[in-house]
């Protein structure tokens, strides 16, 4: 015989020892013998089909079931009887018996839900509990743990400042065959404005090389300046220059190799080249342009300073003459037209600043051409504005 079959009988016969027992105590809650076996019968059929559940499988489950489902179980079962106090005060006003039947089925109907809810939804109350509980311990454990980063920064620090100088990593520079045969680079590495290694690609001196080979005699003189820039860059001491032999495979091109090779190097690239510049700065690589550092470094005239400027064409309106400064900044002489060829002084009237460039308008200050200073070649500004207390410039 199994067990359940067992829990069976026995649940028939304490249902039935429950009614005759209640028949014997209290006799007035029937009408008659014959309800009161009724009424046992019914309960030992219940007790006989509702009993392995009561006994077997809770049994059963309690023992297989880990931990976390057994308490959770438990909270839920407290929580359904707190429940089931609402509806217990309403049932327990009905006659007698209904009452207690009633308010009994009612506890073990919300004690089972509260169980069920309680073990299906384990995690996420858990979790809320987790949340409405810990989060401020969570937050202070947090804080205390930013505390202790922040002091042992704090020390390592303090620890930087009280020992030797590191030495700063070298910082390494693509050069470009257009920045090579410019040739400016040469001049700006020996003001130390660049920190780091210029690094020549090999690929960068074998184009070189087929330029200086070309049987065109303009590209021939080109590529012969960039190898002798490229010499006079390895005989300066103050940036060291590296060649490299890190090539690039599957790109033809020399633009492309150079701008894969400063993406695998993490390092920017210098140019003059404005194609090279856009698709640079596309794929995420820094250059360094050395038209941008000139536009930036160039001098700056206000209106209201004079300067000696000399005529060398016509301008566009009636009566204008056009100079250049040494840089190539175009002034335009209104009424200059008059000193084509001389070398006059002019005052600076408005700049104009235009996507080609800047534009500097100006006015003569005197009604005669005179003769060209000592030096006609070059062009000398003189400030006479109430910033520049009598300073001398020259262009």
């Amino acid at each position: 015989m199994s067990v359940k079959t067992i829990s069976r009988l026995v649940g028939a016969l304490v249902a039935i020892a429950i009614v005759v027992l209640i028949y014997v105590l209290d006799r007035a809650s029937f009408p008659s013998l014959w309800w009161a076996a009724g009424i046992a019968g019914g309960a030992g059929l219940l007790g006989l089909l509702v009993s392995p559940y009561l006994t077997v499988v809770p049994y059963r489950w309690m023992r297989e079931t880990p931990a976390s489902d057994l308490l959770a179980a438990v909270v839920g079962l407290l929580i359904g009887l707190i429940i089931a106090i609402i509806p217990f005060a309403f049932l327990s006003t009905l006659p007698a018996l209904w009452g207690r039947i009633l308010s009994l089925a009612a506890m073990v109907v919300f004690s089972f839900l509260g169980v069920t809810l309680a073990v299906q939804r384990k995690n996420d109350f858990a979790h809320l509990f987790q949340t409405l509980f810990f989060a401020r311990r969570a937050r202070e454990r947090e804080r205390e743990r930013e505390e202790e980063r922040e002091k042992e920064r704090g020390k390592e620090r303090e620890k930087l400042a009280s020992g030797p100088p590191q030495i700063m990593p070298v910082t390494q520079i693509l050069l470009d065959t257009s920045a090579i045969i410019d040739g400016r680079i040469a001049d700006i590495s020996q003001t130390g404005f660049i920190s780091g290694a210029l690094v020549v690609p090999r690929f960068v001196l074998d184009e070189l090389q087929r330029i200086a080979d070309s049987a065109d005699t303009m590209r021939r003189n080109r590529g012969r300046r960039g190898l002798e820039m490229l010499n006079r860059l390895q005989k300066d001491a103050t940036v060291p220059i590296e060649i490299t032999d890190a090539n690039v495979e599957g790109v033809n091109e020399v633009d492309g190799k150079l701008v894969q090779l400063a993406r695998q190097l993490h390092c920017p690239i210098i140019t003059n080249d404005f194609n090279l510049n856009r698709v640079a700065e596309l794929q995420g690589v820094k250059v360094l342009n050395i038209n941008e550092l000139a536009n930036a470094v160039k001098p700056v005239l206000l209106p209201g300073e004079d300067l000696f400027i000399k005529i060398m064409q016509d301008g566009k309106e009636l009566g204008q003459g056009v100079g250049y400064l040494d840089d190539g900044t175009m002034i335009v002489v209104e009424g200059g037209r008059q000193y084509m060829n001389s070398t006059i002084e002019v005052n600076v009237t408005r700049v104009l600043q235009t996507v080609a460039g800047r534009m500097i308008f100006a006015h003569p200050k005197q009604t005669q051409p005179p003769q060209p200073p000592g030096n006609t070649s070059g062009v000398q500004a003189q400030s006479s504005s109430p910033h520049s207390s009598g300073r001398q410039k020259q262009y």
